[in-house]
């Protein structure tokens, strides 16, 4: 998320009452999660495993729950008692949540040829392409983006928030969602489709691509071009899956993987680990297709090799 000018450190400081290290005139010119950040983010860390991690990454301001680490060159810290709650409140300050009884924002920018049926929902800061199609019962949330030639069909929900909590004694506390969705030119998505907006940054959809209906993608997540998914997949948030993908019905993807060029999933498949181009996948959790069929063979031989195992073949 890109803030709307520059700010200083000792103002983030002095909002969520933090402790600074580092010059109160270090400049913060945007907050983002870690798969995002570029120099001049903000981002949070409140788990010894993700320090490293942080503290090394393109951000250049870290609001982190220890004293003791060291500020690395170039960068600066705020030390918070809960960095998740912290970066909440500035998100919130930033992008605060909009419930409105429009149906449709007035500054939402519609293109020419594009019909608008009744019922569809449209946030605040959309825009729309040219010659589209947005059929009843669709809902638009805040800051999504939609090219030309791009058809949605029946009660889809593009923009909803990130399914993204952390666990405390008292319960789990939601993190705040401000990003957007990008959909490119010449998508197709079908009836029933949930599309989350990224936490900060965007969900992004390749030109060319189709959805089934019943399809969800998680946030933070980004489809290449000219993918192909059927009814029922499940994509989970920040996994990245390149050009010419295809995922048959049911197919699954967990949280940070990478589904390489050309890919398939074949139906009811749920990929463990990064899936290779070109290759094709079965199972759950999924190998590549011809080890999968000789396992299938193999168990059918089970019975078999048990009867004679105990000498009855």
């Amino acid at each position: 998320m890109k803030l709307d000018r520059a700010h200083s450190l000792k103002e983030f400081a002095s909002f969520i009452n933090a402790e600074m290290r580092g010059a109160e005139d270090h400049v913060i010119t945007g907050i983002n999660e870690i798969h995002k950040v570029i120099p001049g983010d903000l981002v949070f860390v409140d788990h010894p495993k993700y320090y490293e991690k942080a503290l090394l990454s393109a951000a250049t301001t870290i609001l982190i729950d220890n004293a003791d680490v060291e500020v690395p060159l170039g960068k600066a810290l705020l030390i918070s008692g809960q960095p998740f709650k912290d970066f909440n409140l500035l998100t919130s300050r930033f992008k605060p949540v909009n419930l409105r009884l429009d149906q449709h924002a007035k500054d939402a920018v519609i293109g020419e040829g594009t019909h608008i049926s009744p019922g569809v929902h449209i946030g605040q800061r959309v825009s729309i392409g040219r010659d589209c199609v947005i059929h009843p019962g669709v809902v638009l949330n805040d800051d999504t983006h939609i090219g030309d030639r791009v058809i949605i069909h029946a009660n889809s929900v593009i923009g909803g928030d990130a399914f993204y909590y952390k666990q405390y004694p008292t319960g789990r506390v939601k993190l705040h969602t401000c990003g957007s969705v990008e959909i490119e030119d010449d998508v197709e998505i079908g009836a029933l489709c949930t599309i989350d907006r990224g936490v900060t940054g965007d969900t992004r959809i390749g030109a060319g691509t189709k959805l089934d209906c019943q399809v969800h993608i998680g946030h933070d997540t980004v489809v290449g071009k000219n993918c192909l998914m059927a009814a029922q997949v499940g994509v989970a948030g920040c996994v990245i899956i390149e050009d010419d993908v295809t995922l048959w019905g049911q197919a699954g993807i967990p949280s940070g993987r990478r589904v390489g060029k050309g890919a398939v999933l074949l139906g009811q498949s749920a990929i463990m680990y990064d899936a290779e181009p070109g290759k094709i996948y079965l199972g759950s959790p999924a190998q590549e297709r011809r080890a999968a069929f000789m396992e299938l063979a193999l168990l059918k031989r089970l019975p078999e090799l048990f009867k004679k195992s105990n000498g009855n073949g």
